[in-house]
């Protein structure tokens, strides 16, 4: 791996955690410090916003330095768990939709979902074209 990667990884990292603690903050701050304080909730999930398009960004520029090979696992990876995860997460809201399950569809069931799928996928890929 160059440092030209390695510099992109960690940028990513800064990044993604960036995104999950202001998605915490916004969360968390927002039922428990200042429930009332509609202006300070809009601003964080803004900031929320902003830092997940950072995240996006910092994973497109990892993914270009990428070979051809790298980029195919993860295309088709990202591919399939877009797919699985549309038909998942419908088929779950509708499971919630007419009340079959007893219990609210979350949408953090959803996303643990897609990403263990994608974890999956691109390791099952990477074994498949080694």
């Amino acid at each position: 791996m160059n440092a030209n990667r390695n510099n992109r990884i960690i940028k990513l990292a800064i990044w993604t955690w960036s995104w999950v603690g202001s998605l915490a903050l916004a969360t968390f701050g927002s039922l428990m410090w200042w429930p009332s304080n509609s202006l300070l909730k809009i601003g964080l999930i803004l900031l929320n916003t902003i830092l997940g398009i950072g995240m996006i960004r910092a994973n497109i520029k990892l993914l270009q330095d990428y070979d051809e090979l790298e980029k195919k696992i993860h295309l088709e990876s990202m591919g399939l768990t877009l797919g699985l995860g549309v038909v998942f997460g419908l088929s779950y809201a509708l499971l919630d939709t007419v009340d079959i399950i007893n219990w609210d569809a979350e949408i953090g069931i959803l996303v643990g979902f897609m990403g263990i799928t994608y974890l999956a996928t691109v390791l099952w890929y990477r074994k498949k074209y080694s």
